[in-house]
């Protein structure tokens, strides 16, 4: 039996076989051949597979995903049967002698190469189309197995280097039953989306995909962050307690899920989630969320080919509008950099991308795909409370020309004869010191503030959230945290507006206490944490945390912030 220690991402004990999401070895010799005839028949039938396994996949895929994910698998079986691609290849067999590996990587090379190089971006989307697709037939002509986690079928912990959002976007929720990564934080996508999904996950093990192999029986503990590879009889039976009793803990919970979220002295806050897509709605519902403070949508760009239609972004925004029936939805404009790529965009490599071209400065620079955003936002606003914020705002100009934007699409509706809510608020991230700093200059032209702390707490303490190690400096409880937070409630609240918050810090057990006292309005975080921080919520006075708010942003250090919440809500 071997034991890992990670980060608990995610809350919950998951046993289950391992299902390793990792990149085969696709590495080959360049061989001279004697039968090119045998040759060319190897290669037709690697395509032949490979077309019968995108054949699977896409119908699973429509299944699981729906028809707009599953048409990439369609775009791939068309290069399958492309005998522009395919004549090269054999051609070459045939006339050098070599082998399929050597003749299919050098023709689809070229082809890359000169796709990437046009100047019509459809032309250019292609070029991903062939890499993807010349990967699954060299796998075949090598006789190695590609991951496919859109075709799982069976209960698994998945063990992955790290999950983007779009492998997470082809995950059965009904077979995954939790994961494990080498990296990552509390913090990271594929946290988040772990949270979302409401499946235990342990990220940052450093080492899972070194020490798990496919078929392993492993057990992920959400609560410790601890991994245990092939563990005894005994330890199995004691974790399936311990999930029993934690599932017991839920229905506890469970049975706050139509009471209001108010403090012993009668204080009243937001609890509301945070989602990704529609389906994530149910979630929302079932853990008594008053709303959304958080609809991420970028992930209406992922796991696509090519930007959505202004439709169908319109579709997904009225499907979450409608489905929370007059509670408010707050709606992050398309934060897309960092580590959140689309790469169908083809957008230029920078040196350091979270400081670069991301979320409003994009925006800014790709105003079509803005406007488009912005006019089915617009159009769906009539079936719900909906409120847009920007994100990654640095200046007051930057919100100024975004909202100018959102106005000039607004009056563009108008003429076409289209209705838009005339109750809209505008809001912004708040996730830049500077704009923490000047947050009573903003508070004056905003409608609302959500800070945005996973981002904050990076930018603040000069540490990158996704590096190991500096991840000692990524502190929610840092008294200079605090302050920033202080100064943006008590700058919004001056001006009549509200405050929320859409980081993870939100549902931390830890920092709810104080953020209560510093004056939250709305905590806005992953559904499945709601009851849990409602419960905690309900025990607490609001006059005792004011107090132990006062008190922690004048102290010096994290570990002092800590012991003073501990203290204090031992009490209650």
């Amino acid at each position: 039996m071997t034991f890992l220690h990670g980060i608990a991402a995610s809350n919950g004990i998951a046993i289950a076989k391992a299902y390793r999401l990792v990149e085969p070895d696709l590495s080959f010799k360049n061989i001279t051949i004697e039968d090119a005839t045998a040759e060319v028949d190897r290669f037709r039938k690697a395509i032949e597979k490979s077309k019968s396994e995108l054949e699977a996949i896409r119908d699973q895929a429509k299944v699981n995903l729906g028809a707009d994910k599953a048409a990439i698998f369609e775009a791939h079986l068309l290069v399958l049967s492309d005998p522009e691609l395919n004549g090269p290849i054999e051609d070459k067999i045939q006339s050098e002698k070599v082998n399929a590996e050597s003749a299919l990587k050098d023709t689809a090379d070229m082809f890359i190469m000169m796709f990437e190089q046009m100047d019509n971006e459809y032309m250019r989307e292609r070029a991903a189309d062939i890499r993807d697709v010349t990967k699954r037939v060299l796998a075949h002509l090598l006789g190695v197995e590609l991951p496919t986690p859109s075709m799982i079928t069976e209960e698994v912990i998945i063990v992955a280097e790290d999950l983007t959002p779009s492998d997470t976007a082809q995950l059965n929720r009904q077979y995954v039953l939790g994961f494990t990564t080498n990296i990552g934080g509390r913090t990271s996508h594929s946290a988040i989306m772990a949270r979302s999904m409401e499946i235990p996950a342990v990220v940052g093990t450093k080492n899972a995909t070194e020490e798990i192999n496919n078929g392993d029986l492993v057990i992920v503990d959400g609560l410790k962050g601890e991994v245990h590879i092939n563990p005894t009889a005994e330890l199995v039976e004691q974790y399936r307690q311990v999930h029993k009793e934690y599932e017991n803990q839920k229905s506890e919970w469970a049975k706050l899920v139509n009471e209001p979220t108010v403090t012993m002295d009668d204080h009243h806050v937001e609890l509301v989630a945070n989602i990704g897509t529609p389906k994530d709605l149910k979630g929302v519902l079932e853990n008594g969320g008053e709303g959304v403070g958080l609809y991420r949508t970028e992930f209406l760009y992922m796991g696509r080919e090519q930007l959505p239609t202004e439709t169908e972004q319109f579709e997904s925004y009225k499907a979450v509008l409608e489905g929370l029936k007059g509670k408010p939805v707050v709606v992050r404009t398309l934060d897309i950099g960092g580590d959140k790529e689309l790469p169908y965009l083809d957008l230029p490599k920078e040196m350091n991308p979270f400081l670069g071209v991301r979320a409003i400065r994009l925006c800014l620079e790709e105003q079509e795909i803005f406007r488009t955003q912005l006019r089915a936002l617009l159009r769906a606003s009539n079936y719900g409370n909906l409120k847009i914020m920007f994100p990654m705002i640095a200046t007051l100009d930057e919100f100024r020309e975004a909202k100018a934007i959102l106005e000039e699409e607004r009056q563009r509706l108008l003429v076409e004869g289209q209705k838009v809510s005339e109750s809209i608020e505008i809001g912004i991230m708040v996730e830049i010191p500077s704009t923490a700093i000047l947050a009573d200059q903003f508070a004056k032209e905003v409608d609302f503030f959500s800070i945005g702390t996973n981002d904050l707490i990076q930018y603040t303490m000069a540490a990158d959230r996704m590096n190991q190690r500096v991840s000692y400096l990524y502190q929610p409880y840092n008294p200079a945290i605090l302050r920033l937070v202080k100064m943006v409630i008590d700058a919004a609240h001056a001006e009549g507006k509200w405050t929320g918050m859409c980081g993870e810090m939100a549902g931390d057990e830890t920092a709810i206490p104080v953020l209560l006292g510093l004056g939250l309005d709305e905590f806005s975080m992953s559904a499945t944490s709601i009851l849990q921080a409602r419960s905690l919520i309900r025990n607490l006075k609001k006059s005792d945390m004011e107090k132990l708010a006062l008190e922690v942003i004048n102290m010096q250090t994290t570990s002092q912030v800590i012991d003073a919440i501990n203290a204090a809500t031992t009490k209650n």
